[in-house]
This record gives structure tokens, C-alpha cells and sequence, in this order.
């Protein structure tokens, strides 16, 4: 071999090399991203949380006659057929979106009726602090199920997790 010339193994070592770098690069990126996912879903969650914890008071807080009553499935608070007319919580059973579903865990009472929603999510919590005032046990929560949106008469009825965060929609819920 003749002095000045470049051998084509350096040339290949060089590439590999790039490519472990760019691979490398790739995979972290790819790990923030996922994170900024979860983040995003943890903020929907505690926004729609939050909506089925709000429809499940009204439906009780408004019950006609003299006796407060929780509803008995999640689709009542879609139509509350307690009314002549139409009465309407919620507009849609939301998706969980920890888990895609429109299936929540229920926290109910038996023969009482449902006093809220958690997700079946067993996912642990990327955010564990700065919760609104009514979420605060939230902070010690191992998973994404033990986040419970419950509704107990004398609650305070705080604004939505979204209005006391600027009001931006599920995108601002938590920060």
C-alpha cells in the first residue's frame, strides 16, 4: 500500500460509527417524545377527569323531589331520563386517554349508584405535584388508576382543573 492513500476499512469504521450516533440520537429522541405523550394524556385525564367528577355532581345536586340520587351508569349522565325534557351532563362518554377506551373504572356505592371515574391505566404518574386543590391526594399515587375523579356531597365544587390553569382546555389541565 502507498503512503497517501486512505484505506476504504476507515472510511467504513467512520460510517458505523455515524450511524451508532445517529441511532443513539434517535433512540433518545424517541424517549422524549414519548414522555411529552404521557404528559399530554396525563393533562386530558385530569381534564376529563374532572368532567365526569362535575356531571356526576349535577346529576345529583339536581335530582328532582327530595332525594339526591347518583347515577346508576355512566350513560345517564349523557340524558337524565329523571326530566320530562331533556337534561344532558355530558356530551359523550369520553375515552380514557391513558387507554384508548371508552371503559373507566367506576368508584361506586352499592345500590347507590357510581360517585365517580378512575382510569384502568397502570401506568405510573409522570406528574406528582401542582395538582388543583381538590386533587392534592393525588400526589401520592403509584398509577394512573389511583387518580379517582369522585364526587361527595359538601365538596367544594373548585373550578375545573382547566379553568384554574388558564382555562386552555385539556392541553392546560396540568402543568
Amino acid at each position: 500500500m502507498e503512503i497517501g492513500k486512505k484505506s476504504p476499512g476507515f472510511t467504513y469504521i467512520g460510517l458505523l460509527i455515524a450511524i451508532v450516533v445517529i441511532g443513539i440520537g434517535l433512540a433518545s429522541a424517541g424517549h422524549v417524545s414519548h414522555t411529552l405523550q404521557l404528559r399530554d394524556k396525563e393533562r386530558e385525564l385530569l381534564f376529563v377527569g374532572d368532567q365526569f367528577r362535575r356531571a356526576i355532581a349535577m346529576y345529583y345536586e339536581r335530582s328532582p323531589g327530595g332525594i339526591k340520587q347518583y347515577p346508576k351508569k355512566l350513560e345517564d349522565l349523557l340524558r337524565d331520563n329523571r326530566y320530562p325534557g331533556i337534561e344532558r351532563y355530558l356530551r359523550k362518554v369520553y375515552v380514557d386517554p391513558l387507554t384508548g377506551k371508552k371503559e373507566w373504572g367506576l368508584v361506586e356505592l352499592p345500590g347507590i349508584g357510581i360517585t365517580g371515574v378512575h382510569s384502568l391505566s397502570d401506568l405510573g404518574p409522570l406528574k406528582t405535584e401542582h395538582f388543583p386543590a381538590l386533587y392534592q391526594s393525588f400526589r401520592a399515587a403509584k398509577k394512573h388508576s389511583d387518580w379517582k375523579f369522585v364526587y361527595l356531597p359538601g365538596q367544594t365544587a373548585t373550578p375545573s382543573a382547566a379553568a384554574q390553569t388558564g382555562a386552555q382546555g385539556p392541553a392546560a389541565a396540568a402543568r
